[in-house]
């Protein structure tokens, strides 16, 4: 009984460690993507985020859940992560320099 008791307890600690790290590993991915996006921003290269929510928000097509910032095909890409009225999720990817919708993805 006591064995069992120790394995579930190691168990338990090896979940909650491999949790740490995929949680540090989305902190980190989302300072970089913060990162690129200021560096972006500075050299013109992209449209601050709240200028371009300001332009596409009626458009985005529900409520932002989540923002993430890549290089795509060789131009900076915000993808948006959108829960509408009824609950669907959807993707929308959006050109960061000029604010054009270039494809929405629905989940």
């Amino acid at each position: 009984m006591i064995a069992i008791a120790r394995r579930a307890a190691a168990g338990s600690v090896l979940c909650a460690a491999a949790l740490l790290v995929v949680v540090a590993g989305a902190s980190a991915d989302r300072n970089r993507d913060h990162d690129e996006a200021r560096r972006a921003v500075e050299r013109g290269d992209a449209l601050p985020l709240a200028d371009l929510l300001a332009r596409l928000r009626t458009r985005l097509g529900g409520e932002v859940i989540g923002v993430s910032f890549k290089k795509r095909d060789d131009r900076w890409v915000y993808e948006f992560k959108v829960i509408a009225a009824d609950g669907k999720l959807s993707e929308v990817y959006v050109d960061a320099a000029s604010a054009e919708i270039l494809r929405r993805k629905d989940r």
